[in-house]
């Protein structure tokens, strides 16, 4: 006679099954994810913020002095702080590229001149390296929270027609910008999507013995072979069947489309248009006067 196997009971907890605490890569990276909220910056326009974001980018790269970075890094965190979203979320968010910030620093520490704090065979760091190795790290980290604040207040739909409307003068050389704008934006929102499958399959490989977690770096990597050709199956799969649903509802981007939500720039957009002004004009001021640390 077959062996019935039996599921051991779940325990009860004050009437509710006690939820199970996910484990995995979507646990931790929100890289690419909308947030939906009612804050000022959520209520901005998109193509206001996409600016905003581009201009902020570029002036962190602009900071010669740590005076000068520290006043665009506080800009940056009372915007974050602005959004309403946990600040844990936006830590998160550097995990992605964890590795090439400590790589980076660790790189720009022997890169540097000054007095010399220790050396080994040619390998030197100085009182330069570590100033520098510090600014780039914290330039890096304040670029990446600061890019996650589109993402997080904005939906996809929203930041589709921003990045259109915006290269909408390239049309002139006859380049497709819906299309590019869409790329970008699929791209950009299938981010957790991927995760989620490269989760589900180390899940699926781990409960048929395969060991991740254990063993030296390049023991761990090795590991993670299996998982990669599984997950470039999906995501050719997963585009495949995007395109074919597309294609079922005869999607034609472009002109003569109708817009669900106008866009329209408000008070709001131009008050942050005003304020990045002055922040951006101190920066400038802040290079001037103070000296350069790289």
């Amino acid at each position: 006679m077959p062996v019935l196997m039996h599921e051991p009971k779940m325990r009860i907890v004050g009437g509710r099954i006690p939820a199970v605490r996910r484990m995995g890569l979507v646990r931790d990276i929100t890289l690419g994810q909308y947030m939906p909220g009612k804050s000022l910056i959520h209520r901005m326009d998109a193509r206001a913020k996409t600016l905003l974001l581009i201009i902020i980018i570029v002036f962190i790269f602009v900071c010669r002095n740590f005076i000068s970075l520290l006043t665009i890094s506080l800009f940056s965190l009372i915007v974050i702080l602005m959004t309403k979203i946990s600040f844990f979320k936006y830590l998160k968010s550097l995990k992605v590229i964890l590795a090439m910030i400590i790589f980076t620093g660790v790189l720009n520490l022997f890169w540097g001149s000054g007095r010399v704090l220790w050396q080994w065979w040619f390998l030197k760091i100085t009182e330069g390296g570590v100033n520098n190795a510090i600014f780039i790290t914290v330039r890096i980290a304040v670029m990446m929270m600061v890019s996650s604040v589109l993402t997080y207040t904005t939906s996809a739909t929203e930041l589709t027609e921003a990045i259109e409307r915006l290269m909408k003068p390239l049309k002139v050389f006859h380049i497709k910008v819906h299309e590019i704008a869409m790329m970008m934006t699929i791209a950009l929102r299938f981010i957790p999507v991927l995760l989620e499958e490269a989760d589900k399959i180390m899940n699926a490989q781990k409960a048929r013995g395969a060991d991740m977690e254990n063993g030296n770096v390049f023991r761990r990597v090795k590991a993670l072979v299996p998982v990669l050709i599984p997950l470039f199956v999906s995501s050719i799969r997963r585009a495949g069947d995007l395109a074919m649903a597309m294609e079922c509802r005869c999607y034609n981007g472009g002109e003569n489309r109708t817009k669900m939500k106008i866009m329209h720039f408000s008070h709001i957009d131009l008050f942050a248009a005003i304020i990045s002004f002055l922040i951006f004009c101190a920066v400038i001021y802040l290079n001037l006067i103070y000296p350069a640390v790289i």
